[in-house]
């Protein structure tokens, strides 16, 4: 490993060491692997590896704590697909603000910021620290085809879009495709795997994965499974500040993972997802 990659990588594990709001699996959620996924990208294909849903529990009283209550209040306020112009109104605004005043208190958040100071990429002042937060994941900005601005970084990675009402994009996010799947609007069809990547782990808080939701496919998405918002927002927000390069590589507790970050004009997040590489003994 490179050295900033090494260095990056004892910043996650801080990360992931902090993240209190994490939850257990098997005690806290359950999901179902089921079968491997097909490579078809049809919606009612016959290669559907998994006949039942993937959440098969999630203790709901998680999501009372405040970190999980104002990120779960955003997911609402989009028009999923891509190309639709976003209207955002003031209490859209309100309610991304609560939210980034909430996860700024966490450790996980506390963490990373300090760490962003001390590379001088962020600014001690917190007012001005979530201003930055702000334009990098909130700022609406026009995708690619289309004239007006119709995405942003959290919307693309937490929330889920469709391009063309049949494909899916973005949709990196285990609260999002749980509440979504409750709804009856996701269809889990299995995992996925290829030849380099290790068999998924029911246990395990990474997931590749191959799902429809509403008329669209996601032929292969990957998510963290069970971690808390603020260590995604967190870490994501540390990927895209320090490193230039859009995959990097980092190792903490059980895994070996590149952290793919697409940038959008250098100011916002493009999209941003977890690639499982390999397990490893834990640090």
């Amino acid at each position: 490993m490179i050295e900033s990659d090494r260095e990056l990588s004892a910043m996650v594990q801080e990360l992931w060491d902090n993240d209190v709001n994490r939850l257990q699996p098997g005690k806290d959620y359950r999901i179902s692997l089921q079968g491997k996924a097909g490579d078809s990208m049809a919606i009612n294909d016959n290669n559907d590896g998994a006949g039942y849903p993937l959440f098969t529990f999630v203790d709901e009283n998680i999501f009372k704590k405040e970190t999980f209550l104002t990120f779960i209040s955003l997911l609402d306020n989009y028009e999923s697909d891509a190309g639709e112009p976003e209207i955002v109104t003031p209490e859209e605004v309100a309610e991304n603000h609560k939210f980034l005043d909430c996860i700024m208190q966490t450790p996980t958040m506390k963490i990373a910021h300090k760490y962003l100071v001390e590379k001088h990429l962020s600014p001690k002042d917190e007012t001005q620290f979530k201003e930055q937060l702000y334009r990098i994941w909130f700022e609406l900005y026009a995708r690619r085809g289309s004239s007006r601005p119709d995405s942003s970084g959290f919307e693309h990675v937490f929330v889920g879009e469709t391009r063309g009402g049949r494909t899916v994009i973005g949709f990196h996010n285990w609260i999002q495709l749980y509440l979504q799947e409750k709804l009856g609007h996701i269809d889990y069809k299995g995992y996925s795997v290829n030849a380099n990547s290790p068999q998924p782990d029911e246990n395990k808080h990474i997931l590749a994965l191959q799902f429809s939701w509403k008329n669209g496919i996601k032929p292969k998405g990957s998510i963290f499974i069970g971690v808390s918002p603020e260590f995604e927002f967190a870490l994501y927000t540390l990927c895209f500040l320090t490193s230039p390069n859009e995959r990097v590589k980092v190792q903490f507790s059980f895994y070996d993972v590149e952290i793919v970050c697409h940038h959008y004009n250098q100011k916002h997040i493009g999209t941003t997802y977890p690639v499982l590489l390999r397990y490893q003994n834990p640090k």
